[in-house]
């Protein structure tokens, strides 16, 4: 038996949340914006990686985050059965796992987070969901921490459940669902160039002053109240970034002149979708999402390997193919 799970792309942050927002999306031309992995049944323990960025992750398999998926959900699996006395022999299997590697890394767009979620969902359904979707989440996040350096929900969120995740502070809970914009796209623009998590981390202060906070806290929570409404005129009228974006945005050649240029042109707003340097724009207007995406294709791209995607909120989350 095969089984082949897909985890969609996500903005982190989604500009007003950082670390406590996120929103997973799918193009609207139905093309998977996102990470494939594949568990089945082998001789000894594997992993294969394809797709179109496979050569941007490390060459040996013991090095990709999807190895460490693998052994984390085997040790799982054994303190499962151990506690319930359930198997009088070793339930983990030997297995075949196959990445399929069609999200840049280093992009903003929850690279690391769609493995991540791929595979340990891949490894769940393929025996039979042993563990709860909460007791997922919590390993998805540990995969997570171990690639970004701390621990924050707001990529694997989103990709593992789907919708507007916003991340709780009690840790038995994690995340909530909220209203999300169904009407609105969001223009995904990838430049082609990298941006790791950590170096985008280090660029952001120690300590924020109180107006910061201040700001912060009245953003956030006009935006949740917004969502709840359905006010966009709200959600995205306020729509700033104090925390990040302001030290981030000299990582992101272009983006200060794309921005100005899409509010010029009627986009609700536009922001940095989690480190960057992938740019996202926010409309409820069709045919201006279509404009924009051919203005970014021809001014914000700087590779060959960059691209840019429509999309709407993807509510589905992972799930399998």
């Amino acid at each position: 038996m095969a089984v082949s799970v897909f985890a969609p792309a996500s903005i982190g942050n989604v500009t007003v949340g950082f670390d406590v927002l996120g929103l997973a999306v799918q193009p609207i031309d139905g093309s998977l914006l996102g990470d494939v992995v594949t568990v089945e049944a082998s001789a000894s323990d594997s992993l294969a990686v394809i797709g179109e960025f496979a050569n941007k992750l490390p060459s040996e398999p013991t090095d990709n985050i999807v190895w460490h998926c693998l052994q984390l959900f085997n040790q799982s699996l054994n303190q499962l059965y151990n506690k319930s006395m359930a198997a009088q022999e070793n339930p983990v299997q030997t297995v075949q796992l196959t990445l399929d590697k069609k999200m840049p890394v280093g992009s903003g767009l929850g690279s690391s987070a769609c493995s991540v979620v791929a595979a340990l969902e891949a490894l769940n359904a393929f025996y039979d969901k042993p563990f709860s979707p909460a007791q997922m989440l919590a390993m998805m996040g540990e995969m997570e921490a171990q690639i970004s350096g701390s621990l924050h929900y707001d990529n694997v969120a989103p990709c593992y459940y789907g919708g507007l995740q916003l991340m709780i502070a009690d840790p038995q809970i994690i995340t909530r669902t909220l209203p999300s914009f169904d009407d609105c796209y969001f223009v995904m623009a990838y430049p082609g160039i990298e941006v790791s998590t950590k170096a985008a981390r280090e660029v952001l202060p120690n300590e924020y002053s109180k107006a910061d906070a201040i700001a912060f806290g009245q953003t956030l929570a006009g935006f949740v109240d917004a969502c709840y409404r359905q006010d966009k005129q709200q959600a995205f009228g306020h729509f700033k970034d104090v925390l990040a974006e302001p030290y981030r945005e000299a990582l992101l050649p272009g983006f200060s002149d794309a921005k100005v240029h899409l509010q010029q042109a009627g986009c609700l707003a536009v922001g940095i979708s989690g480190s960057g340097p992938t740019l996202f724009a926010v409309t409820d207007d069709k045919a201006l999402a279509e404009q924009a995406a051919e203005w970014l294709t021809a001014n914000y791209l700087s590779t060959e390997l960059g691209f840019v995607h429509v999309c709407k909120a993807d509510t589905q989350g992972a799930r399998c193919l």
